[in-house]
């Protein structure tokens, strides 16, 4: 396996990735973490918002305090999860983040990477949650060209300081 796509954001669920990364038999060559920068609130707006109101919602985020807030909240999540990797071994990796709507970012990327396998968290929202909140794990899963393997918030025992929060 040459390239593995990791998911990420400050969720339980996303920091189970590292134990089934940890527990990988092969390490890939390189390990892409992305992180989206969810700037559109919560999962039904994205419904409601075409490709010209996303961008002008991107447009008009730049420059003020919120997206200053944002961009330090995606560096600390993406230098906390590239130190975790490159703590284990050899691999290369490379951090990118986005803006937009997850489940479409994590899909882009992993086609314009042509990864062989997607390593995502679930965070265990049922019900009436999932369906206001929206499920980025399934969306990807549902429409992704590569293997998804998605780890569950019990497999990561180990408590850590993340310090993002």
């Amino acid at each position: 396996m040459k390239k593995v796509l990791m998911a990420i954001d400050e969720t339980a669920g996303s920091k189970s990735v590292l134990s089934v990364y940890k527990t990988m038999v092969q390490e890939p060559e390189n390990v892409i973490l992305v992180h989206v920068q969810r700037l559109e609130g919560k999962s039904m707006m994205k419904d409601m918002l075409g490709e010209s109101e996303l961008k002008a919602l991107k447009e008009s985020m730049r420059g003020t305090k919120y997206k200053a807030e944002l961009n330090r909240k995606s560096e600390n999540i993406t230098s906390f999860y590239k130190r975790e990797i490159e703590n284990g071994g050899s691999v290369k990796v490379t951090t990118l983040v986005r803006e937009g709507i997850p489940s479409e970012e994590i899909l882009r990327v992993a086609q314009e990477e042509k990864v062989d396998l997607i390593i995502m968290g679930r965070n265990g929202n049922t019900g009436l949650r999932r369906f206001f909140a929206g499920c980025v794990t399934k969306e990807v899963e549902r429409s992704a060209t590569a293997p998804v393997l998605v780890a569950k918030t019990a497999g990561y025992k180990k408590l850590l300081q993340y310090g993002w929060r």
